[in-house]
């Protein structure tokens, strides 16, 4: 599979893609949920209410897997593996890094946008908010835009299209 270059992805990292990140229920079992997630300073940042369903089981057992995907025209995938690190009030300022969260995903880039940004970190204030860090320890990074299957896969396209092509 065509891996993303550094250059790809750092800039895939800097979108304000979904990701989807799953955490482990008492069971074993895997939930998922998406979210909104910040590259900085080497680490994932993930913000969350203490009364999330994902945010409790973090704090029991902080192993989760995060998935980012993207289409055209920046068409990749993103998995990182890692242990999630919470971090509470009063001892970690947890708002200028929640701050960036909402001017990626509320801001855009757009000066346009700003209002949006105070107002929806004005209100992140008024909620019973963490961080969490994750540590990536195992990364896959896909360049989907050049990605065309397995060998195995394009071969039996090839004898589907050859068969099609024989009738």
């Amino acid at each position: 599979m065509p891996r993303m270059s550094q250059e790809l992805l750092d800039r895939f990292l800097e979108e304000p893609f979904v990701g989807v990140i799953a955490t482990l229920r008492q069971d074993g079992r895997p939930y998922t949920v998406p979210i909104w997630w910040l590259w900085h300073e080497d680490a994932i940042w993930i913000t969350g209410t203490t009364s999330r369903v994902w945010c409790k089981q973090m704090l029991k057992d902080p192993r989760v897997s995060l998935c980012i995907e993207a289409g055209a025209p920046m068409a990749g995938h993103v998995g990182i593996d890692g242990t999630a690190e919470a971090h509470l009030l009063p001892d970690f300022d947890i708002w200028p890094i929640s701050r960036l969260l909402a001017e990626k995903y509320v801001g855009r880039r757009d000066p346009a946008n700003d209002e949006a940004v105070e107002k929806f970190f004005a209100n992140m204030q008024t909620e019973p908010r963490m961080l969490f860090r994750l540590e990536p320890e195992v990364w896959r990074a896909i360049d989907m835009s050049v990605y065309r299957g397995k060998r195995a896969d394009r071969e039996h396209q090839e004898q589907v299209l050859a068969q099609a092509d024989g009738d």
